[in-house]
Parts: C-alpha cells; structure tokens; sequence
C-alpha cells in the first residue's frame, strides 16, 4: 500500500498519515537536556513545553523537506503539505518540490495549501492599513535586540514566512519543478481519490489550495 504523507503538520496532524514536520520541538522531545537546559534559561514557555510535550505523545515524524523526506522512492501516493511552503525560501520551496517529485509514486498527488497572496493584497486595497497589511504577512524579520532573542533564533530558527504566492504562480512554480499538471482547487475540492483523513477546508478562510500530479 502507498503512502499518504504529510509534510509540516504542525499541530494538525493527518489522521492515518505519516506525520512529519521540522519543529525544534520534536528535537527537543528527544533531547532532555536541551530541553532542561532551555526551560532553565527560561526561553521556554508553557505554550512551547506543552508542544514540545505533544509532538512526543503523538509521534510526529522529524524532517527537513529541504533537505530529504526520509521515505524511499515513489512511495507516497499523496503528499499534502499546509502552511509550510511559505516559511521556506525561494531555493528551499524548489528543494522541497524535487524531493516530494522523488517520494510520489507516478500519478501521485503533491496538495499543498498556503496563505492567499490575493487575499491580503485585497484587504490591503480595501482597508489601505499598511501596517496591518505587514503584520499579517508575517514577512517581519524577529527582533535580536537580546541575548534570550538570539538564543531563541539559534535553537528554533527563522519561522516568519519568506515568500508568499496566489495560485497562479505556486502553480508556475510546480510546473517549472517537474510535476505534468497544476490545478487550483477550491476548499473542499481535490482530485485525491482516498482523502479520508485530510482536511480539505483547512484554513480556507486565507489559503489558496494546489495540486500537482508527478
């Protein structure tokens, strides 16, 4: 049986799928001195305990997707990555797209759903609120203006997003990295015939949703 893959799952994992994510909080899980040695800094806070407690008891997987999804070739029959391909960068977004190209299987399905460039660039020109624009984008490199900043940067990294797109260009993007088809899909709407499990409507309310076949 093919895989059904889930790629930065954050706390919202896929039920029945393989769950990963590149969270320092699943390093930490299985790092106790690190995570003595961070809650003792006091660069930890309730809100980061309980996820790094979390990940533990629900087993979510550890991975860089710009580096490897730790799946042997043409396994997966779907990969279904929300809200991750926006905390990557230009280069990073391609690596992750040639790596899932080498974990489908031929016919596989890559869904990925992420913030609506359109939509906020809508309620920029409705509103005219620059700032709220930005702050909502999350585009804002993190303050390191002290020690326990920096710290904080060096054990969980960069998590503001480093590139934001509308369908037309994530669909450009995946065209450009080798799949043979890219479809914007409406919220509730795929071409993934054994979805159950997958939560087609997340976040619909920002994201645009698209799917490419291998």
């Amino acid at each position: 049986m093919k895989l059904k893959v889930n790629i930065g799952c954050g706390t919202s994992p896929s039920q029945g799928w393989k769950n990963f994510d590149n969270t320092p909080s699943i390093k930490l899980a299985n790092s106790p001195f690190k995570f003595w040695l961070l809650k003792l800094l006091g660069l930890l806070n309730s809100r980061q305990i309980e996820n790094i407690e979390w990940n533990k008891e629900n087993k979510i997987l550890y991975a860089d997707a710009t580096n490897r999804i730790p799946l042997t070739d043409s396994t997966a029959e779907v990969i279904y990555s929300s809200h991750m391909l926006e905390h990557l960068s230009r280069d990073g977004a391609k690596l992750f797209l040639k790596e899932a190209l080498r974990v489908l299987d031929n016919g596989g399905v890559l869904r990925v759903a992420v913030p609506d460039l359109q939509f906020h660039v809508n309620n920029f020109i409705s509103n005219k609120d620059a700032d709220e624009f930005m702050e909502k984008m999350y585009v804002s490199a993190p303050s390191l203006n002290s020690l326990k900043q920096k710290l904080l940067l060096f054990f969980v990294g960069y998590r503001h997003h480093q590139w934001m797109y509308d369908g037309i260009s994530l669909s450009k993007l995946m065209l450009e990295s080798g799949f043979k088809v890219a479809i914007v899909q409406d919220a509730g709407e795929t071409s993934i015939k054994n979805f159950i499990g997958l939560n087609l409507f997340e976040r619909k309310d920002e994201s645009v949703y698209v799917e490419s076949i291998k």
